[in-house]
């Protein structure tokens, strides 16, 4: 099974290691030499280091966004218990279980008639309308697993909720707000559609989409494609291996008691 996920990966980094003349040999054998001139066009290339760019600007604000107001609302959802916070919670569930083709026309609608088209809050805000949910849905779980007597010794002390949550229950829950954090990152960095529809130029256009716009004038640069592509997988490769059981335990805090 390993293997099988692997392969398209290999295959790619193969590929870009293949001089230009090999990559349409059939057989596709290995040439005796493999070379790194793709990476060098790819790096030297002014066009894909600002879609780089991009999105890790992209990414990064959609994260800290989603997660800063994620937080906040899953702690009043959990300890405040505001009226409503049922029916909130499922929209919320209501939203993430929605394909995101059935929300590009009403969202372009939206950034159109807002004047954000081509730019990155246009980005960061639709991408938070699917990682917000992921968030929220994860705050309320972790925050509702911690002693609520905690809660209320706080403000016999003289701390306000919110004091009470920056000091207390936010350390206590950094473990799954920060799975939510890297997976918001990691679904910003790869979404492609609204992507897209939203950018017009190099100015917000984000990785998925420079990639899949990198052609040549009379042929594909499928050597130039292939290592792209293996660069722009590093970072979400790096993330996953890193914080896998971060991720894991984070994304499982609070399971018992929701």
């Amino acid at each position: 099974m390993l293997s099988w996920c692997l392969a398209p990966f290999v295959w790619q980094v193969l590929t870009s290691l293949r001089p230009s003349a090999w990559l349409a040999k059939l057989p596709p054998w290995l040439p005796p030499e493999l070379t790194l001139d793709h990476y060098r066009v790819v790096l030297s290339d002014p066009y894909f280091l600002r879609v780089v760019w991009n999105s890790l600007g992209v990414a990064a604000w959609t994260s800290a966004a989603s997660l800063g107001v994620g937080a906040l609302a899953g702690f009043a959802l959990a300890l405040l218990r505001p009226t409503g916070g049922r029916a909130l919670l499922a929209a919320a569930l209501g939203v993430s279980m929605l394909p995101g083709l059935s929300v590009v026309g009403p969202l372009f609608l939206a950034v159109r008639r807002l004047g954000l088209r081509d730019t990155w809050t246009a980005l960061v805000v639709s991408h938070c309308a699917f990682t917000l949910p992921l968030t929220l849905w994860v705050a309320r779980s972790v925050f509702r697993a911690v002693p609520a007597d905690l809660f209320k010794a706080a403000l016999v002390d003289g701390l306000t909720p919110f004091g009470a949550f920056w000091r207390i229950y936010l350390p206590l829950a950094k473990g799954g707000l920060a799975a939510c954090a890297i997976l918001s990152f990691i679904f910003s960095w790869n979404e492609f559609v609204l992507a897209l529809t939203f950018t017009t130029t190099e100015a917000s256009r984000t990785v998925p989409v420079g990639i899949a716009l990198l052609q040549g004038v009379h042929e594909l640069p499928f050597g130039e494609l292939a290592a792209a592509s293996v660069l722009v997988s590093l970072p979400v490769v790096f993330l996953a291996m890193a914080f896998q059981r971060g991720i894991v335990s984070g994304l499982t805090a609070g399971a018992v008691k929701g």
